[in-house]
């Protein structure tokens, strides 16, 4: 194999933690450059993708880097991860230059999720409150196990595993009782729709 194309090193997590680290702490060039280097590219490669334009891309990307030099010591490793801080600033920086130009332009395609949600109309909050009482009136006519069960799971966004070990049984019976629960649900919707 060339040793031109022997395969990038990748910074691991903690790595890309402790450059930030260095960067805030020490204000260190080299660790600073270590961090454009990784994160520069595939900066530029999430704001192409998201719509911007390549020169428009480019100087985000210079204003993203700029950021992380400045905010550096605002960064908390026990918040998020370094890709993931960075990332969320590159998103913010773009949102800034798609306000500061107004264009919605082809080239200048806005991410739907930054459209603000249009309020309900009295039929949506209707058809949505007719659905809740639904599921609220299938759910108590379930076996209280069952019942218990799918609150914890679908309510409380408890893995099932978790919920074993809470309830004392085997994992295997708290997947049963999901699947006989869900299906007993199905039914009930069904035949009141």
């Amino acid at each position: 194999m060339n040793k031109a194309r022997q395969k990038e090193v990748l910074p691991s997590p903690e790595e890309l933690i402790s450059l930030i680290c260095a960067v805030a702490r020490e204000q260190d060039r080299n660790a600073f450059a270590q961090l454009f280097a990784y994160f520069a590219p595939r900066i530029k490669s999430f704001l192409l993708r998201s719509g911007l334009a390549d020169s428009v891309a480019e100087e985000v990307t210079q204003e993203v880097m700029i950021a992380v030099w400045q905010k550096a010591s605002y960064f908390d490793p026990g918040k998020a991860g370094a890709s993931t801080w960075v990332f969320t600033i590159a998103r913010n920086q773009r949102i800034d230059r798609l306000r500061r130009t107004q264009s919605r332009t082809a080239d200048n395609i806005l991410d739907p999720s930054d459209e603000p949600d249009m309020p309900p109309s009295g039929e949506d909050i209707t058809i949505t409150a007719e659905r809740e009482e639904g599921v609220r009136k299938a759910l108590a006519s379930l076996p209280s196990d069952q019942a218990t069960i799918v609150r914890l799971s679908f309510f409380a966004e408890k893995p099932h595993a978790e919920i074993a070990r809470e309830l004392g049984i085997p994992l295997g019976t708290v997947k049963s009782r999901v699947r006989l629960a869900l299906n007993r649900l199905r039914t009930l919707l069904d035949n009141n729709i």
